[in-house]
C-alpha cells in the first residue's frame, strides 16, 4: 500500500479540525451560516499553515446541502462528491505556474457557466501574488462585476506585493503560525493514530522545529517515524533535523561568558568533528541569546519559550550569569550573520569569527566592517 504523507492523510475536512486559525474558522462559519457570503477572499500568511485547506473547506461548506452552522456536513450527495479533486465546481489554480494574462481571460469566459450540480463555483488561486501586472488587471475586472455564483478566494504569502486594487475588493483574513503547545498537541494526536510510540521532549523539539507551520511539523515527523524504529526519542530527533542539544549550546555559551578563548576554539573542533551542521548551531545560538534574554527580562518565561523543563532551568540559571546588553550583542552578532552563511566557503570559520567578536564584546556593527 503506497505510504501516504501525514499532512496529507491528516489534512482537516471540517472547520473544526483546523488548528490554530480559530479567529479565521470562527467567522466562515458565522457568514455561511448567515448566508452572508462576499464574493472575493483573501487568505494572507505563511506557509503551511492552513490557507489552502480551509479554502477547500469553505468551498464545500458553501455548496454543502445540510451545513452544520457553517461547516460541511460530510455526508450529503454534494459533500462527497466535492471530495473529490477533480470535481469542476472547485477550480484550483497555482499562479506561480500560471500567472500570465491568458491564464486569467481563460478564467474570465469560464466564470460565465453555471456550477454543475452545486450552488457555487469556487476558484481558489494560490500564490496569487505570482500574476504578472496585466494578469492582475484582467483579474481585477472580474473581481468588480463577478457572477452570483461564483466565489473567488486567493491565498498568498507576500500579500504586500499585491495591488491596492485588488485587496480592497476582498475580504482579508491574515492567518497567524501556530504555537508549539498547538502543533505538540496534533502530533501528539496523529502518532497516537498511527499507534507511534514517543518522548514528550521529542514531540515538543519537533514542534519547535516547525516555526509554526504544520505542514512542516508533519513532515519533519514523517522523516523521524521513518528514521526512528519504534519509539519516537529526543536523540532521535536531535540526529535527523541536525539540531543540538540544548546542554552543548548552555555549554557554548558558559565557554563564551568566561572569555576562554582556548576552550572556545576547542570546544567548536569538538564539534566540528562530530559532524554538526555549523551554518545550524549559528542559528541556534542566535536564539539562545534570545531565550536567555526572555527569561531575564519576562514574566512567566517558559510561557513563551515552551522549553522541556530541564532545559529551562539550566537557560534561567544561565541568564543570571549576563547582561542584557551582551545577550541582544550577542543576537546582533549570530543573528545578523544569515547572509555570510549563505556564501561563505567555510561556515566554520565564520563561526569561529563570530563566536570570538561575540566574547570579545564587539558589536553586530564592528564585526560586519572588519
Amino acid at each position: 500500500m503506497e505510504h501516504l504523507a501525514l499532512y496529507r492523510k491528516y489534512r482537516p475536512k471540517v472547520f473544526s479540525e483546523v488548528v490554530g486559525q480559530g479567529h479565521i474558522t470562527k467567522a466562515l462559519e458565522n457568514q455561511i451560516a448567515g448566508d452572508k457570503l462576499g464574493h472575493a477572499y483573501l487568505f494572507t500568511g505563511s506557509r503551511g499553515i492552513g490557507k489552502t485547506s480551509i479554502a477547500r473547506i469553505f468551498a464545500r461548506a458553501v455548496n454543502c446541502e445540510n451545513n452544520q452552522h457553517g461547516s460541511p456536513c460530510g455526508q450529503c450527495a454534494t459533500c462527497k462528491r466535492l471530495e473529490n479533486e477533480n470535481d469542476i465546481n472547485i477550480i484550483e489554480i497555482d499562479a506561480a505556474s500560471n500567472n500570465r494574462v491568458d491564464d486569467i481571460r481563460e478564467i474570465r469566459e469560464k466564470v460565465k457557466f453555471l456550477p454543475v450540480g452545486a450552488k457555487y463555483k469556487v476558484y481558489i488561486i494560490d500564490e496569487v501574488h505570482m500574476l504578472t501586472d496585466s494578469a492582475f488587471n484582467a483579474l481585477l475586472k472580474t473581481l468588480e462585476e463577478p457572477p452570483a455564483h461564483v466565489i473567488f478566494i486567493l491565498a498568498t504569502t507576500e500579500v504586500h506585493k499585491l495591488p491596492q486594487t485588488i485587496l480592497s475588493r476582498c475580504v482579508r483574513f491574515d492567518f497567524r503560525l501556530v504555537s508549539v503547545d498547538e502543533l505538540t498537541k496534533l502530533l501528539s494526536s496523529i502518532l497516537d493514530s498511527e499507534e507511534i510510540s514517543y518522548d514528550d521532549d521529542a514531540l515538543k523539539l519537533i514542534a519547535s522545529s516547525g516555526e509554526g507551520s504544520v505542514r512542516d511539523t508533519l513532515s519533519i515527523a514523517d522523516s523521524i517515524c521513518a528514521y526512528s524504529e519504534g519509539k519516537i526519542t529526543k536523540d532521535n530527533v536531535l540526529k535527523v533535523l541536525g539540531t543540538t542539544d540544548y546542554d552543548i549550546l548552555i555549554k557554548f555559551y558558559e565557554v563564551m561568558l568566561s572569555k576562554d578563548v582556548g576552550g572556545l576554539l576547542a570546544l567548536i573542533d569538538e564539534l566540528d568533528k562530530t559532524g554538526k551542521n555549523m551554518s545550524v548551531l549559528v542559528k541556534e545560538l542566535s536564539k539562545h541569546a534570545r531565550n536567555l534574554l526572555v527569561c531575564a527580562t519576562c514574566q512567566d518565561p517558559n510561557e513563551i519559550l515552551n522549553l522541556p523543563e530541564d532545559a529551562f532551568q539550566k537557560c534561567l540559571e544561565q541568564a543570571k550569569q549576563t547582561s542584557e546588553k551582551t545577550l541582544i550583542s550577542y543576537m546582533q552578532i549570530f543573528g545578523g550573520a544569515e547572509n555570510e552563511l549563505r556564501y561563505t566557503l567555510s561556515p566554520r570559520l565564520l563561526l569561529e569569527t563570530l563566536a570570538l567578536s561575540a566574547m570579545m564584546g564587539y558589536s553586530g556593527e564592528e564585526v560586519k566592517k572588519n
